[in-house]
């Protein structure tokens, strides 16, 4: 990507903002790539090394409208900073619903199955020594025993697997409290 292209995105993206800020963000993108040019690196390199232009444009909308609610603490900055937040994050809601739904719901699924299989084997436990199958009372209740034990692993691992699930998710939230934490850092030193 050329410094024009990197730059006419970045410049789309940061629509909406106060003309002074967006000015103010294009001219140190802009400074960026200067500065890069002189250390002899490419356009393409700097355009790569700096990011999505449309991710970074979405959240520097929401760094400034964070920002501006720290300043002014008026339902105008207040809006500004709920939908910066929210368009930064629906985007990837709607990516990550792909990938998270069908790996949450094959969790979920084998953890019931788990569940399932324990119960099974404890009914199949009680059950299947007054029916005379092959190997006898001892087969059955080793066979009910050993059911419920691969429902427990299965459940175990299940649990282990969604609590690493949740971990992640916490992560990757986490990932975009970075655009907070200025706004937030700067409200609690106004409080104290």
């Amino acid at each position: 990507m050329t410094r024009a292209e990197f730059m006419a995105r970045l410049r789309q993206g940061l629509v909406g903002l106060p003309m002074t800020t967006a000015a103010e963000i294009a001219a140190d993108y802009d400074l960026h790539f200067t500065d890069g040019l002189a250390a002899g690196r490419s356009e393409a390199e700097i355009a790569t090394a700096l990011g999505d232009p449309s991710r970074l444009a979405r959240e520097l909308r929401a760094e400034a409208g964070a920002r501006r609610w720290t300043q002014e603490q008026n339902p105008s900055s207040a809006a500004g900073a709920v939908l910066g937040l929210i368009g930064l994050g629906a985007l990837d809601i709607f990516i990550l619903m792909f990938l998270v739904t069908p790996i949450f719901g094959s969790v979920l699924s084998m953890l019931l199955g788990g569940i399932a299989i324990f119960v099974s084997g404890g009914v199949f436990a009680v059950v299947a020594p007054f029916f005379d199958g092959p190997g006898g009372i001892a087969a059955a209740i080793l066979g009910g025993v050993g059911l419920m034990g691969l429902g427990v692993f299965l459940t175990g691992l299940m649990v282990m697997v969604s609590k690493l699930l949740i971990d992640l998710t916490v992560w990757y939230a986490r990932l975009h409290y970075r655009v907070l934490k200025p706004a937030l850092g700067a409200q609690s030193d106004n409080q104290a």
